[in-house]
């Protein structure tokens, strides 16, 4: 199974999909720039930073998390679940992430979740067993394979920003929902997650330039 390692992965999945995909040369060709890496750790702590990004911009969601990880230390299951509610909130999370973290820090402790055989499962199967998981969604599944599992092919079809990124890269009428996302994503197989970071980019680069229907925060 490929993987994201380095930006030299980055360069090649570009290079492949540039060639490829017009719509994708087009959006590279605008932006300039090399797609960040934005690797993540695996495990507990790369599953919860991404469920402490739920819905929220990247400053936000880093500012949570650098007061998070600084007030549970180590960040692990122990200090967590020994951490009070009201220190939680302290560091910025709200009422929902705080019980999605404990259920799974208790899942994880309880042996419910082996969070290490998630590397070397497939990816429908770390869906399943993460969203059986309360408040843990098809989203947060998605980001934790691209980044913490650094899978090339990994495809995040329910991010907003995403999906407004491939909506004016490919000139669409509509803002494509997940299913359709999903199919506009097959031909960039299996580089997909490559194609996600060149489209958030993309993203980012419109809006700061004031192109239209861009006024979503960065959800990744």
């Amino acid at each position: 199974m490929r993987r994201i390692v380095t930006d030299a992965d980055i360069r090649e999945g570009l290079a492949a999909l540039t060639a490829a995909c017009p719509h994708l040369a087009r959006a590279h060709a605008e932006t300039g720039v090399l797609p960040p890496l934005r690797k993540r750790p695996k495990g507990f702590e790369g599953l919860a930073r991404v469920i402490v990004g739920q819905q929220l911009s990247i400053a936000s969601a880093d500012a949570i998390w650098g007061r998070l990880s600084a007030a549970v230390q180590p960040f692990a299951l122990a200090p967590l679940l020994a951490m009070p509610d009201a220190a939680l909130k302290t560091a910025g999370l709200s009422r929902v992430k705080i019980e999605t973290l404990r259920r799974l820090a208790a899942a994880v402790d309880s042996g419910a979740l082996d969070i290490s055989a998630l590397g070397r499962a497939k990816d429908e199967a770390i869906h399943a067993r993460l969203t059986s998981i309360k408040g843990i969604g098809p989203w947060t599944a998605d980001i934790y394979i691209m980044f913490s599992l650094a899978r090339a092919d990994a495809w995040s079809p329910g991010d907003l920003a995403l999906q407004y990124a491939v909506k004016d890269a490919l000139r669409l009428k509509v803002r494509p929902g997940p299913a359709e996302m999903i199919a506009h994503a097959e031909p960039w197989r299996p580089w997909r997650a490559v194609a996600a970071r060149l489209l958030w980019s993309y993203y980012s680069h419109r809006r700061k330039t004031g192109s239209p229907n861009l006024g979503l925060p960065l959800s990744t």
